[in-house]
């Protein structure tokens, strides 16, 4: 065990994460349809009545976790390093993957059931207002600044880094070394939208 007293009194920032933690590792555990604010608060080692206070059921402590816990990719304001930023996008994609926000993530949507419950939720009110998926704000940004045709930026080329970083996931078990994401990047994405690797 570890030195933490569950009876030490927990107040802000310490609460709330002790309280996303453990939902995260609630929901990997028992799925979506069996998560209750009893279980959240044993692993949490609160009182129910403290999440009531915040949270009306704990799909929304769920959605609350899943939210501040998901990174943004930060373009380079300058916009003059399109395939590093890219690269960068997919590694903090990889390292989110690996997170207990993003194997909560996986465990939703592998399951059917948790997936039809979560889905419409976990895409409008965490990937969308978190960047939406991984290199889409990159992408968003240089198509902004006039550095290719915004008309190139499909949603099937939004979804081309994304998508191999999770087949060599799945695939190996391992995540992505530096020479796999510049492979993704200058072999997959920068062709798809009339660029080099030199972008």
């Amino acid at each position: 065990m570890g030195n933490h007293n569950p009876r030490t009194r927990r107040r802000g920032e310490e609460l709330i994460k002790a309280i996303h933690d453990a939902v995260l590792e609630e929901v990997v555990e028992v799925g979506v349809g069996r998560l209750t604010m009893d279980g959240i608060g044993r692993r949490a080692a609160t009182p129910r009545t403290t999440l009531y206070r915040r949270w009306s059921d704990p799909i929304e402590v769920l959605l609350d976790a899943l939210y501040h816990q998901h990174p943004v990719e930060e373009p380079t304001p300058q916009a003059d390093d399109l395939r590093g930023d890219l690269i960068r996008a997919l590694r903090l994609m990889a390292e989110w993957a690996l997170s207990p926000a993003g194997r909560a993530v996986a465990a939703i949507l592998t399951d059917p059931r948790s997936a039809a419950l979560m889905s419409e939720a976990l895409f409008e009110r965490v990937f969308a207002n978190r960047g939406g998926t991984f290199t889409r704000t990159v992408l968003q940004h240089y198509a902004d600044q006039g550095r290719f045709p915004a008309e190139l930026l499909t949603p099937v080329v939004a979804d081309i880094g994304e998508a191999l970083v999770t087949k060599r996931l799945i695939d190996t078990g391992t995540p992505p070394t530096e020479e796999d994401l510049a492979a993704i990047v200058d072999q997959a994405i920068l062709p798809a939208i009339g660029l080099g690797p030199r972008a």
